[in-house]
């Protein structure tokens, strides 16, 4: 069975993500196994300087990047990625399945991602090209990989 790990920075604090976050990690427990891994957000002032900003970067990607597995098929969710459909996500994840037994999709913190994890990343996916919450970005990304085994499966979840 797939793995897949879900590696993001801060954690869930409204009841209602958590939630969403519960409800889609219940439905995915049959067609795959999945792990949420929260990494602690840098804390930065109100107003941070350059130089805060890439200190806060560099150590959460350090982070993440010690959470990656060696022989992962990593996805770097960041906004200069690819924009696919739910048919074309489906079968990435269905190619990316006969190489590799476990798939490390990063969410980076609010600031984003170091050049050097996105450079380590296999592939990088953008959501859009709007800019959404981190919290919501979790829950779109995971509704997309329950309807990516959907459509895999030729269900009618995704019609």
């Amino acid at each position: 069975m797939l793995t897949i790990n879900i590696i993001c920075v801060g954690k869930l604090k409204e009841r209602y993500w958590r939630d969403a976050v519960e409800e889609y990690s219940k439905r995915m427990k049959p067609l795959c196994k999945l792990n949420i891994i929260e990494l602690n957000e840098e804390r930065v002032s109100d107003d941070p300087s350059d130089a805060q900003i890439r200190h806060t970067i560099a150590a959460e990607s350090d982070r993440i990047m010690q959470k990656l597995g060696k022989g992962d098929y990593v996805i770097a969710m960041c906004v200069e990625g690819r924009n696919i459909s739910s048919e074309e996500l489906s079968r990435k994840i269905e190619d990316i399945s006969m190489t590799h037994s476990a798939i490390d999709l990063i969410i980076g913190g609010s600031w984003g991602l170091s050049d050097a994890l996105k450079a380590r990343a296999d592939f990088k996916l953008s959501i859009g090209k709007m800019t959404f919450p981190h919290q919501l970005c979790r829950v779109m990304l995971l509704e997309q990989l329950y309807r990516a085994f959907q459509i895999s499966k030729g269900t009618k979840y995704h019609k």
